[in-house]
């Protein structure tokens, strides 16, 4: 990596005089003004998925609807620090993004309120171009350092909505809070904004956007169904790798291989990939994947890409390590894919939001009853004052999934787990049981253990539709699609 500093500032100075060895290349004329010349124009289409922006302008229109008479401010963020000069890859906030249909850093989106609703407005940085030492200069915004670099024009066009630079903000943001009963700021906005215009991030305004994004249009729902079908194909593309894991290259081969997947059909990974053989399994978040892959051991792999327009998979498979489910195994799988079936079916329209948790957990409780893991009766573990069976589940069972792989987390507990389900929910059902080495209520043969099945649930009209049901659940199926997938 080059550092940007060597065309703004002074380099190291000579150690011996304190004097700098060369200045600054922006101060240089005769390097300036042959910088400016010779420059052809790059193709500065912007990067927008197809209807993406019909749909945020969708979007906008409902959120209007929700506060008339109020400014509406949401930033998109900035891509956060490594270090000193590095940083990670940008990735805008999830209510910026579903309102603009655009990802570019440090913009404002400003809706000003009018007798008819909103007039949206987009605050973008200034890209720099040949001609002005920016261009080489400033490596947040010149092209040299970005690439091509699409101007106000060039985003208006994409995105249907007037786009302005950013340096015009504050006298957008006033502009918008006069015509209004102040302003309400929601996304990634700066504190400095906000205390310039006193805009508090409003509870209010998450909490809204996060309620109108639990139901997703149509384009939102084919975004989620690429996603699935892209995970579904990095599914397979780790499993092929499970001998080479297991001969050496362990967890991070196959989080490797996915990630490389995720990366090249899409944005990247919805989440951490999680991969965890044997003993990890059980970690419900095992992000490290600093283990081996152990060929007599289960695999959990709970994987997710992030497509192109930010809507994330999130499935989850438990595969044998050498191929086939050990007896001992197999019994746990047949338990929670039970459950699994039970939660599944429970999901539909106009269906308490809580039925698909309750009907998995009364097929764990009992199963882990006839097991003789309970130290009370199933009645008693799964009334609000028990919960035992819990410390093998003790995680939830779903969540919404959309922009964010546990999507609209903003939305009160009425219009989220006291709600109903409706058609255009898109939910995550992941029930499981998670069996640590080091639990010495457990028989010494389960100890270390760990069995997740998720799959990705569309409601509709009538019922439900798995978009993730090309990945079997069943033991024998499982062990079936390795074997195929191996061979091939």
């Amino acid at each position: 990596m080059h550092a940007s500093e060597a065309a703004t500032t002074n380099s190291m100075p000579d150690l011996t005089t304190g004097e700098p060895l060369l200045p600054k290349l922006a101060n240089v004329p005769a390097f300036t003004d042959y910088m400016a010349t010779g420059w052809g124009t790059p193709d500065r289409t912007p990067p927008v998925v197809a209807g993406a922006a019909a749909a945020a302008g969708t979007h906008r229109a409902r959120l209007s609807a929700e506060f008339p008479g109020q400014a509406l401010i949401v930033g998109a963020g900035t891509a956060p620090v490594r270090a000193n000069d590095t940083y990670y890859d940008f990735r805008p906030d999830s209510d910026f993004y579903w309102l603009t249909g655009a990802s570019i850093e440090a913009a404002v989106l400003v809706m000003a309120p009018t007798g008819a609703g909103h007039d949206a407005t987009l605050y973008i940085p200034t890209p720099f171009y040949p001609g002005d030492p920016q261009f080489f200069a400033n490596a947040a915004h010149g092209e040299m350092w970005v690439g091509a670099a699409p101007d106000f024009s060039d985003w208006a066009q994409a995105l249907s909505l007037p786009v302005r630079p950013l340096s015009e903000l504050d006298a957008g943001v006033v502009a918008a809070m006069r015509a209004g009963a102040g302003a309400l700021g929601a996304g990634l906005l700066g504190a400095d904004l906000r205390s310039r215009h006193g805009v508090p991030a409003s509870v209010d305004l998450g909490r809204v956007l996060a309620t109108l994004r639990m139901v997703k249009d149509d384009w939102e729902i084919a975004q989620l169904r690429e996603a699935v079908d892209h995970t579904i194909d990095g599914f397979a593309a780790v499993v092929k790798e499970i001998p080479n894991a297991v001969r050496g290259g362990g967890e991070r081969w196959l989080q490797g291989t996915f990630d490389r997947h995720a990366r090249t059909h899409g944005n990247g990974v919805g989440y951490a990939t999680i991969v965890g053989s044997g003993k990890h399994a059980p970690t419900l978040h095992w992000v490290r994947c600093d283990g081996p892959v152990l060929e007599d051991a289960a695999l959990l792999l709970d994987m997710g890409v992030e497509a192109k327009s930010f809507y994330t998979a999130d499935v989850t498979r438990t595969f044998p390590g050498g191929g086939t489910f050990t007896p001992v195994q197999r019994q746990v799988h047949d338990l929670v894919e039970k459950a699994h079936r039970v939660g599944l079916a429970a999901v539909g329209p106009g269906r308490p939001w809580t039925d698909f948790h309750h009907a998995s957990m009364e097929v764990i409780a009992n199963g882990l009853s006839d097991w003789g893991l309970l130290p009370v009766s199933v009645d008693e573990a799964l009334s609000p004052a028990g919960q035992h069976h819990r410390r093998y589940l003790v995680c939830g069972v779903g969540h919404h999934l959309g922009l964010d792989v546990h999507d609209c987390a903003q939305s009160s507990h009425d219009d989220y787990q006291g709600a109903r389900m409706a058609p255009g929910m898109v939910l995550a059902v992941e029930p499981g049981l998670y069996f640590h080495e080091h639990d010495l209520t457990l028989p010494p043969e389960l100890r270390g253990i760990g069995f997740r099945l998720e799959d990705n649930v569309l409601i509709t009209d009538t019922g439900s539709e798995v978009i993730s049901d090309a990945l079997p659940i069943t033991a024998t199926g499982i062990e079936e699609w390795v074997a195929k997938v191996q061979r091939s």
